[in-house]
């Protein structure tokens, strides 16, 4: 149960990234550095989520 659990805070973590995403482009002054890094945080937390559901997979 640890992985599903540490899943599931990777998928918040990942929705809260899209959110925070979401108020900045909202603004017509938006970071494009801050935008790159919570998009580049986003990939990998999503890649981290991949490899943990392969991995339950396979085991």
């Amino acid at each position: 149960m640890a992985i599903e659990s540490h899943i599931a805070q990777l998928e918040k973590r990942h929705r809260e990234i899209d959110a925070r995403l979401d108020e900045i482009l909202a603004h017509p002054s938006a970071d494009d550095v801050e935008i790159a890094e919570l998009k580049r945080q986003k990939l990998v937390i999503k890649d981290k989520i991949n490899s943990l559901r392969k991995a339950t997979v396979i085991h």
